[in-house]
């Protein structure tokens, strides 16, 4: 079972910023899927250290101003390994959309830490690169 509830929140995670056909972009749902004091870090060139509200604001308005459309992200593959009431998820995963008028695609590396809690599984970090 926790295998299916943590692929499930995965995808759930990677959900919420789907704005395709419209439809607005559910970021606010992060908050119930990463827990409160959750670390989320994006490496690279412009290395970022976010807390959730960090992380929330600036993707609220960018799916939601007009500027990114059409925009989904998926996992196109994962590795998941839970002992007991931890887990650790490395995947890969795609992304596209229409960002102010001009359309693209871009990829790259996913890792995601769970913990279940009383309320069950969330994500209690996330690190993340992309690849031009």
């Amino acid at each position: 079972m926790s295998r299916i509830e943590i692929d499930l929140l995965t995808a759930e995670f990677f959900g919420a910023f789907d704005n395709r056909g419209g439809k607005p972009a559910d970021v606010e749902r992060i908050r119930r899927l990463v827990l409160p004091g959750g670390v989320i870090v994006k490496t690279g060139p412009e290395f970022t250290v976010y807390t959730v509200e960090e992380f929330i604001a600036p993707r609220r308005r960018l799916l939601g101003d007009g500027r990114l459309v059409e925009f989904s992200e998926w996992e196109t593959s994962e590795r998941t390994e839970i002992t007991g009431d931890i887990a650790s998820r490395f995947g890969e995963y795609r992304k596209s959309g229409i960002l102010d008028g001009e359309p693209f695609e871009g990829g790259g590396t996913k890792t995601l830490q769970f913990v279940r809690t009383p309320a069950g599984w969330r994500i209690s970090a996330l690190s993340w690169h992309d690849r031009p």
